[in-house]
């Protein structure tokens, strides 16, 4: 049966007007910006039977008339985000459009401009990116939310550990604060006016991207507002492609890095009742890179997300007019083309199976051993380190030194101290998740799946002391923690509950750290470096920075040794230690899998057929595919989806198929997707057809196609038409049948 276009499996944005070529026939589509042209645009796509949304950005946008007055007759420039030298944090320069400090004011015009696209009849509206650089914090306006927040004077954020961790913290509160505000506003809006349950969304990057980038935004924080219905997870080559060190060695590592972006934007949400969609994107916001780069990096974020089959809704693409009609620079220099017809076949039939991946695990190469690293919206916080020649706040004046930034300090670049802690087990294969230790305390339970953490307060700070009382008894019942971490990190000297000795606060007593006050929850107080039971667990101190850990191998092997020797002291044959140099899951009958670089083998991973594979264009039926150490597969497993009634069904198509209906003579489909493609299906067809031929605006035009007697599926090659949808009809009686020939083939 046809999925139905209200689960919203798959989506994408765009903000150009609808068009024949980039009509992908997903469940929805988000119309992009709030402009003149919006509610025609918004009517045109839902002509074409889409399910409308709107996106926005909340941080940045053409706000100009907001900016000069226009609005309400006073000038906003002071609201947008600037940093130490008085520049302002800019998005883009022609017209300037700066990054904006969410003040009240700025949420009231974002509330009238979105009431427009209410009013135009959309059915959900995401607020994209809500972003404060941490360079920022200098502006006017920030300095008068300051002193609101903090009943305090504000101090320059590159002073001293503190004030850039209450600057950042006070951005990720701006942001809260205008999302909730905003979006319970326009649900009462939508209610009132039309009886509309309105839904809100909010795309963003990863928690680990974020802090990378030196970005502050509310990740975790979002989960508690009642008017936020989800995420889409805002992962692609752009993010992924990020390099970090491991072993010593700086490089991209699309894959790795996307599987652990992937992977806690899924510990967000897991035990929630919140939407993730997780996105893909076949090039990127760099238009300087070849197809051939776009697609190996493409495949391999896609691979890294289906492996964490806790989501199963998708943005298959921001901005397909960029893809479909766009040109980038040819593999051999010597100009620009476009989308070669091999990929976009293929990006279609990703795009569709990606609507099917609601499937049970059937069976993972993963043993039972995961290991969750534990990461906080804190991390965003401590993005600058201090600077001995940094004035005072008394004597601030915004022309001094740079002082207090990370340019130059490669730990901060590269965010070292976090991939230290995953990376080194990532590579051995062992799965690992990033898990949010904000939710520890919010929800019961949500560290149960997990028999191993991972924790460093060098990178990350608990904002609340109750997150230590739930460690602990998650270790007293079993658990098994390794703490890495020598409490030389500048910011555990921060205004906070661990070393707070006024005793006319909560918490009044004084810890040089927060690991400090873990320990003595744990009972390990005066502990020295080692292995430690604790009640039916465990606890491993390392006491080494994690950063240290990433400049050589010594330094992985330490960690991976640590993770080992921890569970053979706790558990002796019960957990083993089960490295390999491959990732490997299956979802109903489809199968994932990636061959990893730098690992403990360089062999490659056969896996059997007969297989289906999806990043073929033509949709290959194979006996065996061998993978090699950095290739990524998905493939349909033949047998495994085979339909036990022995009817025509279909394994893959670059179309949406709708009203499939069998007969004693053949069989027909209806196929939608965009104009001027090649597209494929392979389908289970136990009869070798005899004719084959597509219907567009009545005019039947000869299809080429190639059955497999082995498998007894049959692969279909159409076009869409300028209509955008042919019926496909198969013929199983004696007709003049056209077939695939040797050299379409190959």
């Amino acid at each position: 049966m046809p999925r139905d276009r209200r689960e919203e499996r798959t989506g994408f944005q765009e903000s150009a007007p609808y068009h024949p070529d980039y009509d992908l026939q997903t469940d929805f589509v988000m119309v992009y910006g709030i402009d003149k042209t919006m509610p025609e645009r918004i009517q045109k796509w839902k002509d074409k039977g889409y399910i409308v949304h709107l996106m926005t950005g909340v941080a940045w946008g053409t706000y100009n008339n907001y900016l000069d007055g226009e609005v309400d007759g006073l000038s906003h420039w002071d609201e947008a985000q600037t940093d130490r030298h008085g520049e302002m944090i800019l998005h883009g320069k022609q017209p300037v459009i700066p990054y904006m400090v969410p003040t009240i004011s700025f949420g009231r015009y974002l509330a009238d401009r979105i009431r427009i696209a209410v009013d135009a009849g959309v059915e959900a509206i995401h607020l994209e990116e809500p972003e404060f650089w941490v360079n920022g914090g200098y502006s006017e306006a920030f300095k008068r939310e300051w002193l609101l927040y903090y009943k305090e004077p504000w101090i320059p954020p590159h002073v001293s550990p503190d004030a850039q961790y209450r600057a950042s913290k006070l951005k990720a509160y701006l942001y809260t604060r205008v999302l909730d505000r905003l979006c319970a506003e326009m649900k009462d809006y939508a209610l009132h006016r039309y009886g509309r349950v309105l839904r809100f969304y909010v795309p963003t990057h990863s928690l680990i991207n974020y802090t990378q980038w030196r970005i502050v935004s509310p990740q975790s924080g979002l989960v508690e507002l009642p008017s936020i219905d989800g995420y889409i997870a805002q992962i692609w080559t752009g993010t992924s492609r990020t390099p970090n060190v491991y072993e010593g060695l700086r490089k991209e590592r699309t894959f790795e890095t996307a599987y652990l972006e992937y992977g806690v934007m899924q510990e967000l949400v897991r035990g929630t009742d919140r939407r993730m969609w997780f996105l893909h994107d076949p090039i990127e916001d760099n238009p300087n890179h070849t197809w051939a780069d776009y697609k190996q990096n493409y495949l391999k974020t896609v691979v890294a997300s289906l492996l964490h089959p806790g989501v199963a809704h998708y943005e298959v693409s921001p901005w397909p007019r960029r893809i479909f009609k766009g040109t980038y620079p040819s593999e051999d220099g010597s100009g620009k083309e476009s989308i070669p017809s091999d990929y976009a076949t293929t990006l279609l039939q990703v795009m569709h199976t990606l609507g099917n991946m609601d499937q049970e695990v059937i069976e993972s190469a993963e043993d039972e051993l995961q290991v969750g690293v534990l990461i906080a919206d804190s991390a965003m916080f401590q993005r600058m380190k201090p600077d001995p020649e940094a004035p005072d706040a008394g004597k601030y004046d915004g022309t001094d030194p740079e002082g207090f930034q990370a340019e130059g300090d490669t730990e901060l670049l590269d965010f070292s101290p976090f991939y230290g802690l995953s990376l080194p087990l990532l590579k051995h294969g062992i799965p690992v998740r990033p898990l949010q230790l904000d939710n520890v305390r919010r929800y019961p339970g949500y560290l149960a799946p997990y028999r191993v953490l991972v924790l460093s307060y060098e990178f990350i700070k608990p904002e609340y002391p109750d997150i230590h009382n739930a460690l602990a008894q998650w270790v007293q019942d079993g658990g098994a923690l390794i703490y890495v971490g020598d409490d030389s990190d500048p910011y555990h000297g921060i205004r906070s509950w661990w070393n707070n000795d006024r005793k006319d606060q909560p918490f009044g007593s004084k810890y040089n750290s927060p690991r400090e006050h873990l320990f003595e929850q744990l009972g390990l107080k005066g502990k020295a470096e080692g292995v430690h039971p604790v009640g039916k667990g465990i606890v491993c101190w390392l006491d080494q920075h994690p950063a240290e850990l990433t400049l050589s191998k010594a330094g992985a092997d330490r960690l991976r040794q640590a993770v080992q020797s921890t569970l053979e002291a706790h558990h002796g044959a019960e957990r083993p230690w089960n490295s390999k140099h491959y990732f490997k899951l299956k979802r109903g009958p489809y199968l994932i899998a990636s061959v990893l670089e730098e690992s403990i083998s360089a062999e490659p991973l056969n896996i059997s057929g007969p297989i289906v594979d999806l990043f073929d264009s033509k949709l290959s039926v194979l006996d065996q595919v061998t993978l090699s150490p950095g290739k990524q597969v998905l493939l349909y497993d033949v047998e495994a989806g085979r339909p036990s009634d022995g009817k025509v069904s279909v394994i893959a198509a670059s179309s949406r198929i709708e009203d499939l209906v069998q007969t004693e003579s053949g069989f027909r489909f209806i196929a939608r997707g965009p104009s001027n493609l090649q597209a494929s299906a392979r389908l289970y067809c136990q009869m070798e057809p005899k004719s084959v031929q597509y219907v567009i605006q009545d005019q039947a035009v000869p299809a080429e196609w190639e059955w497999d007697p082995k498998s007894q599926t049959v692969l279909l090659q159409y076009e869409h038409g300028s209509v955008n949808h042919a019926e496909i009809q198969v013929d199983w009686t004696a007709r003049k049948a056209k077939f695939i020939s040797d050299s379409a083939a190959d």
